[in-house]
């Protein structure tokens, strides 16, 4: 390695999340010097403070409801109720061997990592406290962070999900501000905790940006749950005082809970981080990129929920892997929004891929547009697990099947061959062949792909 003053890298990388470490890994894979620079600890938001933790409490939350729904399924168990010291303690866990595994891989690609934090001086360097380092090229990777209101300010008995992930109670009442992805995950977890929960949506439907008929079975199943929750009303503001949060609404109305978790989504981390001093273009925070994942700032690159589009963890792994590719010469294809399969972890789970029914409409016209639903009720896994909901296909009139849409308990774990499905562009009767075991819920995939080319089975036609 060259003396502080002269460090010189193949690839230098701003920021240790999913987008910044499978970029260095893979680049490192491919021969190129690398150093990563991380102000906090390596695997970022994903790995501390979002998807693996939230998903231990929905994974713990599933487990109360299981205990306390057992006479359901012949078990005669009860919920004598929820130690968030031991809750707190598995999440923790999970958290530390991961993140022990993740700095044994850096240490395995042989990749410098640089802690403190770092600004771009150039477009080629990087500050880090007294030591420079010089990147022929450059990748911002600094991912985003959990986002308040004008005026909101977080603190006391208004949180995010940051201080929501290390509560050392289950609140009595909790207002959800955003009925988007993170809210209803929290919203899921809280309720099977025991907690009364409210949430407010100023869009139309829950979870808005998935296609309208997963948001309708959502609302069905949460009314059913007993969360309550207004769309269509905005937030006004809100004061706190020992007895709780006061939340009000542009309509007048107020409530009262122990606290207000703000879920309004999260924006880019780039001000303070000399991104447009050295000449990179930035637009509200997001940092703009072509499909190629270039800045306009030669060699400089940007990944994950810097740029704009969907803020998922593996949307910045896929970025960082493309990013290494693209400066090694490999001219790998370029990564599609649309292609990216997406999530939401709540009770029930909805998994996506590729075009809502309103966006293949948009895209192709209203009579070039197929869709198919299959129940679960028709499912013997489904029903073994006691879960409602449905797959939803959505195909281009005599071509491939363009859009996925899933409601169900796991039918995360479904969304793997749904992806397949999409960006190989499938035509129905080419799914429609293949076998998928039985009793699983996959077969619903099956099925699904069986009435969408003219054969339904365990559908009505």
């Amino acid at each position: 390695m060259a003396d502080s003053t002269g460090e010189v890298f193949d690839v230098v990388i701003l920021g240790g999340g999913s987008g910044g470490y499978a970029c260095a890994f893979r680049a490192a894979e491919l021969g190129l010097s690398v150093a990563l620079v991380e102000r906090d600890k390596l695997g970022g938001t994903c790995l501390h403070r979002g998807c693996i933790p939230t998903k231990a409490l929905l994974h713990a939350a599933e487990v109360a409801d299981s205990a306390r729904d057992g006479a359901h399924f012949g078990v005669r168990t009860t919920l004598e109720g929820i130690d968030m010291d031991g809750v707190n303690g598995y999440k923790d866990s999970i958290v530390g061997r991961l993140y022990k595994g993740l700095q044994g891989l850096f240490k395995a690609h042989q990749v410098t990592v640089i802690e403190g934090e770092g600004r771009l001086v150039a477009k080629d360097t990087v500050q880090v406290g007294d030591r420079r380092v010089q990147g022929r090229n450059v990748v911002l990777a600094t991912g985003s962070y959990a986002r308040s209101l004008p005026g909101l300010d977080i603190g006391g008995r208004i949180i995010t999900s940051d201080q929501a992930l290390t509560l050392d109670h289950v609140p009595a009442s909790v207002v959800v501000l955003g009925g988007g992805v993170i809210g209803v995950e929290f919203a899921s977890v809280w309720k099977s905790f025991g907690a009364d929960v409210t949430i407010v949506e100023a869009l139309p439907r829950l979870v808005a940006a998935e296609d309208e008929s997963a948001s309708k079975v959502l609302e069905r199943a949460y009314r059913k749950r007993k969360i309550a929750f207004k769309t269509g009303v905005k937030f006004s503001g809100a004061t706190q005082d020992d007895d709780g949060v006061h939340v009000t609404l542009e309509n007048g109305e107020t409530i009262d809970a122990e606290l207000l978790l703000v879920a309004v989504g999260r924006g880019p981390s780039s001000a303070g981080l000399g991104y447009e001093e050295a000449g990179v273009t930035v637009d509200r925070g997001f940092v703009p990129t072509d499909e190629r994942l270039r800045t306009n700032v030669e060699n400089v690159f940007a990944v994950g929920d810097l740029v704009p589009g969907l803020q998922l963890a593996h949307r910045g792994f896929a970025h960082g892997i493309f990013v290494a590719e693209e400066i090694a010469g490999l001219k790998p294809v370029p990564v599609v929004d649309s292609g990216i399969p997406r999530v939401t972890y709540c009770d029930p789970e909805i998994a996506s891929v590729g075009l809502t029914e309103a966006q293949a409409r948009e895209k192709y016209g209203d009579d070039r547009v197929e869709t198919i639903e299959y129940n679960l009720g028709g499912n013997g896994k489904s029903q073994i697990l006691g879960t409602t909901g449905f797959v939803k296909l959505i195909r281009e009139k005599d071509g491939p099947v363009v859009g996925f849409v899933a409601v169900g308990a796991r039918m995360g774990e479904q969304v793997g061959e749904a992806s397949l499905i999409v960006n190989w562009e499938a035509f129905p009767e080419e799914v429609a062949q293949l076998i998928h075991a039985h009793p699983t819920q996959n077969e619903s995939l099956g099925e699904a792909h069986l009435a969408l080319a003219g054969k339904p089975l365990h559908v009505h036609a």
